[in-house]
């Protein structure tokens, strides 16, 4: 009974479609607690997070967004590590809850702020088993979130939750993927606009990654910076700030493109060193060749500005590219595709618009069927069967030229008549 008070108080609180009210509510909320002491904030802050949480399992909609944008508002202005000690696991399920729910229950905002409170939820356990039990429970729901064909406002909330919760406790193998995936997107990006102090802290910590131990993420972090510096961004950086960016520089107009151009240095001794690289105790031969041949590369494009080209087999045709950002893309949908790679290549158009790539001939189905044992076995001018034929059309050769020759003998003598 006592609960299901709680529940209808904590409702009550919550309980409003008007945005202006839910706007002064939470003024009202900071103004109380900039008058308390601090152990009474905290006091103040846990009871409208149990509150809050009450709220999540109401059947109104609004009721719970107005729930969850409390929770966030408590996250931000406070580190909420006592709270999350005490509600962790309940704070989270509630919160997947609203994700789960799907377009039909939960509003495309209720599943934007619910991802947003997972992310902060994140942030404040930090790494740990708790942060483990968030990966493994938020990835399922924020992948299904993700592919429906809901409203498509939630999207970006989705993806920041989705890189906060990987970012928390991340892999090597986690950390090369969102690299590449990275690398992927921006080699597919026209026009882009973004401000110089965006720039530093991308090529700053793609400079960090280079020093880590795993190889695929140093060749992950290489290719990246490669692309950033092709598409000329340090070059349009210094005409090409924002507003905000000329307010805060005009001291200093130069001052960002120096900067970029000292951490291209940096890089530059980076890649120097990662070319050379002496292999140590069971490190593995090929991903030492593949890292001291990419830096080369890199090398290379950094003193010369020449970009690698590659040349990919697809049947009986070529695909060339000459660009990091062509190298990039064909790598990853390799990567992607895996077996299916060729089949993609020759038939679907779209690839051969991203491309530039029109096949001039395609593999029959019983080429595609026959493996390089049997492709031997056929194929080969050494093959049985193509020693059968050679020793069929032999044969019939030496019967004509005998047929040929009894012909002529037989007619020899009416001739002579």
């Amino acid at each position: 009974m006592g609960k299901r008070n709680s529940q209808r108080k904590s409702a009550a609180m919550f309980d409003t479609d008007d945005d202006s009210s839910v706007t002064s509510s939470t003024t009202s909320r900071s103004d109380m607690m900039s008058v308390y002491g601090g152990e009474d904030v905290q006091c103040y802050q846990d009871s409208v997070l149990d509150q809050a949480l009450d709220a999540l399992d109401e059947k109104r909609g609004s009721t719970r967004e107005n729930a969850l944008s409390s929770i966030i508002e408590a996250f931000n202005s406070n580190i909420q590590h006592e709270f999350v000690e005490k509600k962790f696991a309940t704070l989270l399920h509630q919160c997947l809850a609203s994700l789960k729910k799907g377009s039909k229950k939960a509003s495309a905002k209720e599943i934007s702020l619910a991802s947003h409170a997972v992310g902060c939820l994140a942030l404040t356990v930090g790494s740990g088993n708790n942060a483990r039990e968030i990966f493994e429970e938020s990835v399922r729901p924020l992948d299904e979130s993700l592919a429906s064909k809901s409203d498509v406002s939630k999207i970006p909330s989705l993806l920041e939750c989705l890189a906060i919760v990987v970012a928390v406790k991340p892999s090597a193998q986690i950390i090369t993927s969102v690299v590449s995936s990275w690398s992927f997107l921006l080699s597919t990006i026209d026009d882009l606009n973004l401000n110089s102090k965006a720039w530093q802290n991308q090529i700053s910590y793609l400079s960090g990654l280079l020093e880590k131990e795993d190889r695929a993420v140093r060749i992950a972090a290489g290719e990246a910076l490669a692309l950033i510096f092709e598409i000329g961004t340090t070059e349009k950086f210094a005409n090409s700030r924002s507003a905000s960016d000329t307010s805060q520089e005009e001291s200093k107009p130069q001052g960002s493109y120096i900067f970029l151009q000292g951490l291209k240095g940096k890089v530059i001794n980076q890649c120097k060193n990662l070319s050379v690289e002496a292999g140590g105790k069971g490190s593995a031969k090929k991903d030492l060749t593949n890292q001291r041949n990419l830096f080369r590369d890199i090398l290379e494009f950094f003193e010369y500005g020449y970009c690698p080209e590659t040349t990919t087999k697809i049947g009986g045709d070529s695909l060339q590219t000459s660009s990091w950002s062509q190298m990039i893309q064909l790598n990853f949908l390799k990567h992607f595709l895996g077996a299916g790679f060729i089949k993609h290549m020759q038939e679907n158009e779209f690839l051969h618009d991203v491309f530039d790539f029109t096949p001039k001939k395609k593999l029959n189905n019983n080429e595609q069927r026959m493996s390089v044992g049997e492709k031997r076995l056929f194929k080969s001018p050494n093959s049985v069967l193509n020693k059968a034929r050679t020793q069929y059309l032999n044969k019939q050769r030496l019967q004509a030229e005998g047929r040929n020759f009894g012909h002529y003998a037989a007619s020899a003598p009416e001739e002579e008549a």
